[in-house]
């Protein structure tokens, strides 16, 4: 981990959705140490400010694919970058999703909206180990047709099952209409011997959540990405407080058992 931004380019861009690019990045010199899937970096837009941006992809050679949504001056920045322009970032912070703890059990990725960023990485470590898991199943959600990231990559992704869903339909779509939960009714998985991997809107993490323990899967066999204000991304500023936890050190990947009671007190 390092606390100076290194320079990196931007040597492929795509334009996911109408406010929404994934940017892959190569150091212009040194390369930062390693990421693991769910761990964030501090990226910066040059003279505008930093932000805390999930790795979306970790190809070899020190490059890193981060996905980003324009919702405040930095991100719009780093959404109008184009190839051969820099950013400067700092990482890994964090903790990442822990597969290992996986092996040999069910698979559930859901996601709603941009939380699929995170969890592509686990979805391809996954593809890349297929013995080493049971029944993986990738179900997504966004708000609309337009809002839905990667839609190429799902052929891929569906083994034994994946879905999308919209919570709101635009005429051209086919597609499931509702929220990302009602995907589980169709989904391949027995609950005593699977693990949930959760990312996206809180209020969408805490009713998966419930749904998950109602069909039986245990709390503690639930991790879910958790957002917060970052400043600092080192557990020093304070701003990613949850309760007794710092996000930025803590986690962002927290198992639901420690998270239950924190994301119910509003306050938080």
């Amino acid at each position: 981990m390092t606390l100076t931004p290194l320079p990196h380019r931007v040597v492929d861009r795509r334009e996911e959705t109408r406010d929404t690019v994934t940017l892959a990045l190569e150091p212009a010199g040194e390369p930062l140490h390693p990421f693991a899937p769910g761990q964030f970096a501090m990226v910066y837009a040059f003279g505008v400010g930093e932000i805390p941006v999930s790795v979306s992809r970790i190809p070899d050679g020190g490059c890193l694919t981060h996905t980003v949504r324009a919702v405040g001056a930095v991100s719009r920045a780093l959404c109008e970058l184009r190839i051969g322009a820099s950013a400067g970032v700092r990482g890994p912070f964090g903790t990442g999703w822990d597969t290992a703890a996986a092996h040999g059990r069910d698979l559930l990725v859901i996601a709603g909206g941009i939380g699929l960023a995170p969890l592509r990485p686990l979805v391809e470590a996954v593809l890349a180990e297929p013995h080493a898991y049971g029944r993986l199943n990738v179900l997504a959600g966004a708000r609309t047709p337009d809002d839905l990231l990667y839609q190429d990559e799902f052929p891929a992704w569906r083994r034994p099952f994946g879905a999308v869903t919209a919570d709101r339909p635009s005429g051209h779509w086919t597609g499931r209409v509702g929220v990302v939960t009602t995907l589980l009714d169709e989904a391949l998985f027995t609950p005593a011997t699977t693990t949930a991997f959760v990312c996206g809107p809180e209020v969408m993490i805490r009713a998966t959540a419930r749904a998950l323990i109602h069909r039986g899967v245990r709390p503690d066999r639930i991790q879910v990405s958790l957002e917060r204000t970052m400043r600092c991304a080192t557990g020093h500023c304070g701003h990613c407080q949850l309760g007794p936890l710092l996000l930025c050190r803590d986690g962002p990947v927290v198992g639901y058992a420690r998270a239950e009671s924190l994301l119910t007190v509003r306050e938080l």
